[in-house]
């Protein structure tokens, strides 16, 4: 084998090269490659740099996509998503109310609709599992706090100072005691309505009592609750701020274990005595009465079969 440098001829021969001399042939070899490879660094760099760019885009892509249809089921449902999980569905809450104002407000417990015109909250919904009916939070160290959430004008606690009505809770605080944050948020003048004190201390708080200890039956219900005002704009209001006065108030409760079923109860706001049985009513009649379209999340045929039906009994 023959080797040119230059104009002089060197023979090699081969068969005698010692193994030093091989390593040192290779070595240079590998040097030269390396050189070559190095010789072009930015199209090596563009091609690491395309290929980073192409990942990140495409993965970008595709979370974005996912969020897309996780955002469209949020937005459907109002439900919650997290660490990237589709929304679940919150069977609690209505549908999007049409004719009414309308903010919808989240807490850790519940969700509220409030309304600033009456200062009030619509609906207030709820999940309340048997676990949340216990804990270690009480409501002796809360007080009653303006939500700041919301503009002005809104209710405060001097609305109800001298007004002789109760600062009623919408979500109950006993349906709070497994959060410290549930239970602060329960006080706020968003989850509250002005209540005649009879009812609250009585058969409100026996249909809240009654609701845990379905929770507690059954693993779970969903709870909606709020104000009925029949007034028709002459609503007699409270305060500085004018939070209005509700007439009466609603509760619809739906069990999905088994064979779904819901019921609805409508209470007058005042302080003679009132029968759970008489207060008894279908969900249809809530919904006629207040405007409101509960649990839109069922199937219709549930839906529609369980709202047509109100039988204290069955629970």
């Amino acid at each position: 084998m023959y080797v040119t440098h230059g104009n002089t001829n060197v023979t090699h021969d081969y068969h005698f090269m010692n193994k030093r001399n091989l390593f040192v042939l290779l070595t240079a070899t590998l040097l030269t490659l390396g050189a070559c490879r190095n010789s072009s660094p930015q199209s090596a760099n563009n091609t690491d740099e395309a290929t980073e760019f192409f990942d990140a885009e495409s993965a970008s892509e595709a979370q974005g996509n996912t969020n897309d249809a996780y955002s469209r089921t949020d937005n459907a449902n109002t439900g919650k998503q997290r660490n990237g999980q589709p929304a679940i569905t919150q069977y609690e809450l209505p549908a999007p109310l049409k004719n009414k104002p309308e903010l919808i407000l989240r807490r850790e417990a519940y969700t509220v609709s409030y309304n600033k015109t009456t200062r009030n909250p619509n609906w207030v919904a709820w999940h309340l599992t048997k676990s949340h009916t216990y804990g270690r939070y009480n409501r002796e160290k809360e007080i009653f706090t303006e939500d700041t959430s919301v503009g002005t004008p809104r209710a405060t606690d001097d609305d109800y100072y001298t007004s002789r009505y109760d600062r009623g809770h919408m979500c109950p605080a006993g349906d709070n005691k497994w959060s410290n944050t549930a239970m602060t948020e329960s006080f706020l003048f968003t989850n509250v309505c002005p209540q005649n004190h009879g009812l609250n201390k009585y058969e409100w708080n026996d249909l809240e009592m009654l609701c845990r200890d379905w929770a507690r039956e059954y693993g779970s219900v969903d709870i909606v609750c709020g104000p009925i005002y029949y007034g028709q704009g002459m609503q007699k209001t409270i305060g500085r701020n004018k939070v209005w006065v509700p007439d009466a108030f609603f509760k619809v409760v739906l069990c999905r274990k088994g064979a779904s079923k819901a019921i609805g109860f409508i209470y007058r706001n005042e302080g003679r005595k009132q029968l759970m049985e008489n207060a008894v009513c279908t969900v249809d009649e809530v919904e006629r009465i207040t405007g409101i379209d509960f649990f839109p999340s069922l199937k219709d045929d549930v839906e529609e079969r369980v709202e047509a039906e109100a039988t204290l009994s069955r629970w």
